[in-house]
């Protein structure tokens, strides 16, 4: 507890560091690029126009809606969220491994790089949740107050993310093919979390799956957010049970590993 505590302290008390390293990043990472930031909204719509092409069009049909919704709005609030959870844990993984050269320099913790990844994909993610905010309003598909979840969605995802990128951050030091293994899982959480398929069309075990997943419940309230005014897909008091207790215990083990390990990881290279 003492250890999980000692993270969060660490992240309040360098957040102004976080935020301007983060927004640093982001600049320089299109620094020689002539579309700049552009290719926040370019790059996902690329991959918007692609999973449509096979799983709207090439499986469902081009005039196929989900409950009245267009399918490609569909699949949009349920890619960009994706993208920015998947984004987020692989860059976290690699946080601490990429700077390890400096960790032992640096006059702020290590922990504080895991929120920097986090803010970069935040970033990402705020931009082209312009792009659904705007179908959004321009269609009426939400009460305006739904969109005070997608804070709710940021401090979910924030703290799922964060336990998790802990404990993979230290063992892809320790373990080196903790890395191809994570990438696998993630390419494996794609198909497993609704995004291009709905939960209420789909069978027995995918529907157990989705209930399992934690990623389901945020991709849950981010189309909540955004396009499903239907307040049952927040989820009953036991789905926001199991998400919390399982995002808990995962934040209590990933402050044990990384405290454990925090300051024998060059030791490892």
């Amino acid at each position: 507890m003492k250890e999980l505590i000692k993270l969060i302290y660490e992240q309040i008390n360098h957040i102004e560091l976080i935020y301007k390293l983060a927004i640093y990043n982001v600049k320089s990472q299109y620094t020689n690029h002539y579309l700049g930031v552009f290719w926040n909204f370019l790059q996902p719509m690329l991959q918007v126009g692609l999973y449509y092409l096979v799983f709207g069009m090439g499986l469902r049909g081009t005039h196929a809606d989900v409950n009245g919704i267009p399918y490609i709005v569909v699949l949009i609030s349920g890619l960009f969220p994706w993208l920015f959870i998947s984004q987020s844990i692989m860059a976290g993984s690699s946080a601490i491994q990429s700077k390890l050269s400096l960790v032992t320099k640096m006059k702020f913790p290590s922990s504080t790089l895991l929120s920097i990844s986090f803010t970069n994909a935040l970033i990402n993610l705020l931009t082209t949740s312009s792009i659904i905010l705007i179908i959004s309003l321009f269609y009426q598909l939400v009460p305006i107050w739904h969109y005070l979840f997608l804070l709710y969605f940021i401090f979910s995802s924030y703290m799922l993310i964060f336990g998790i990128s802990l404990i993979m951050s230290t063992l892809v030091i320790l373990i080196r093919d903790t890395k191809n293994i994570l990438q696998n899982v993630m390419r494996m959480g794609f198909f497993l979390t609704p995004i291009f398929w709905t939960v209420e069309n789909a069978n027995h075990i995918m529907r157990k799956i989705s209930d399992l997943n934690p990623f389901s419940y945020l991709i849950n309230i981010y189309r909540v957010t955004f396009i499903n005014p239907n307040m049952n897909y927040l989820g009953n008091v036991y789905d926001h049970l199991y998400f919390w207790s399982l995002t808990i215990l995962i934040l209590f083990i990933g402050a044990r590993i990384h405290f454990k390990f925090r300051n024998k990881l060059v030791d490892y290279l």
